[in-house]
């Protein structure tokens, strides 16, 4: 009978022990093949993982350049959230935004959308169209004060804030709204892109475009928001002439800055919101609008050769706000006489105190 251990030693050799070596722990050939069984199921299983981590970064960047274009609006309406508090709120107002942000992305839109896209799949487009008139809406509204500044009871009744608190959670509370419904675009661009799969595989994907989107987005915002504070910083502590000169160029470009990005999230909402209501008319067979505007975007970009393509884009988003901003404007008296009203009445409340506008 073999000494135990034995049959272990071309093993031991091929692991480099010397011949004749003691192996440790002094394994039966049983043992030692269920063992070398299951490392080799270990490192399938690793494999295998590896290249599921693989096409999850894969899937992720690829819907996450498709959605691009709501990022940047996304990234270009948040500003003006903070616009006129003091400095040393602004980062915990971002913070509290971006809270809401994953909140959206992760508890309330990706199990709705995986829900959805497996059990109705038809409710996808309504749902993105209303959501799109909102943003319409939203901007239209304000394109209507500017144009038409409020009755002095009106203006009252907004700039009675109560306190600087109260301001702060209305404004929160508009920016995780708006939030709301670009990430709804956003996360159902990336299951679009995402194509069919396993269900697990689909909700690891949207739940990592969902956090790197988050992070950019609201990252890049609090750069932008306190860029004056480091402009600040270097007119007062840079050793340099041409860095003191750079940091006053800083503060002074800021508030410019703001306005440009408050107007240019207003034009967001509108064009955003134009595009996606124009979409789903064209997935309800009404394809008059969408053929229309790519037309004359077709026509432009002809005309155009060299930069072709960013005229199309250019054209065709332009009429995506043209378009929107008509619908919105269609939509404040509708808002105004039987929406606000009948939300009053859900809540208890007059009309003209239920919306935050």
């Amino acid at each position: 009978m073999p000494r135990r251990g034995t049959a272990l030693q071309p093993a031991v050799l091929a692991l480099g022990f010397p011949k004749g070596a003691r192996v440790p722990g002094n394994r039966t050939d049983a043992g030692m093949s269920g063992l070398l069984a299951l490392l080799d199921d270990v490192a399938g299983i690793a494999k295998a993982a590896a290249a599921s981590v693989d096409d999850v970064a894969g899937m992720a960047g690829k819907a996450g350049m498709k959605a691009a274009g709501v990022v940047i609006d996304d990234a270009a309406v948040t500003p003006k959230y903070v616009h006129g508090f003091e400095a040393s709120r602004e980062l915990p107002i971002i913070w509290r935004i971006s809270l809401g942000s994953l909140r959206n992305k992760l508890v309330i839109l990706l199990p709705l959308a995986l829900i959805l896209s497996h059990f109705a799949p038809w409710a996808i487009t309504p749902l993105l169209m209303v959501g799109g008139a909102y943003l319409c809406f939203e901007g239209a509204e304000k394109v209507h004060h500017w144009l038409f500044p409020h009755p002095a009871a009106m203006v009252e009744r907004d700039l009675d804030v109560k306190d600087p608190a109260h301001l702060e959670e209305e404004k929160v509370a508009g920016a995780i709204k708006t939030d709301f419904i670009l990430s709804a675009e956003i996360m159902t661009i990336a299951l679009n892109e995402i194509g069919p799969g396993s269900f697990v595989m689909q909700a690891v994907t949207l739940a990592v475009v969902g956090v790197a989107i988050t992070a950019l987005v609201y990252g890049g915002v609090a750069l932008i928001v306190k860029m004056d504070d480091v402009g600040l910083h270097l007119a007062r502590e840079a050793r340099t002439g041409a860095g003191r000169g750079l940091g006053r160029g800083l503060v002074r470009a800021m508030p410019r800055l703001m306005a440009v990005l408050s107007v240019v999230g207003t034009a967001a909402m509108i064009w955003v919101g134009g595009a996606i209501v124009i979409h789903g008319l064209e997935e309800f067979g009404l394809t008059q609008p969408g053929h229309a505007i790519e037309h004359m975007a077709e026509v432009a970009a002809h005309a155009l050769p060299v930069a072709g393509g960013f005229v199309h884009w250019a054209v065709t988003a332009f009429f995506d706000g043209i378009f929107g901003l008509i619908l919105g404007m269609l939509l404040i008296p509708v808002a105004a006489r039987v929406i606000e009203p009948a939300v009053a009445a859900v809540r208890g409340k007059k009309p003209g105190t239920a919306g935050g506008h």
